[in-house]
């Protein structure tokens, strides 16, 4: 598992790079942000968080697979 820091413990770090001009727009869009670098930043945070969701998604899936939830699927019937 990854460990992601937190906004407190984050590093700044200056970078040169070349941008999609076109997804820096869209992506500005829907982050509602109005700066390249706030619009960067906020992305890379959405996508390591989307990572995060899925590895915890996975987890639960297998813990699904392995039966421990099927208790949970016959409570209904139980008086």
């Amino acid at each position: 598992m990854t460990t992601i820091p937190t906004r407190d413990e984050s590093v700044v770090a200056e970078h040169r790079i070349k941008l999609d001009e076109n997804a820096l727009i869209a992506a500005a869009k829907y982050l509602d942000t109005e700066s390249p670098a706030e619009t960067v930043n906020a992305a890379l945070r959405e996508v390591a968080a989307m990572f995060k969701r899925r590895e915890a998604f996975d987890r639960l899936a297998a813990r699904g697979a392995a039966g421990q939830f099927d208790e949970l699927m016959h409570k209904k019937d139980r008086p």
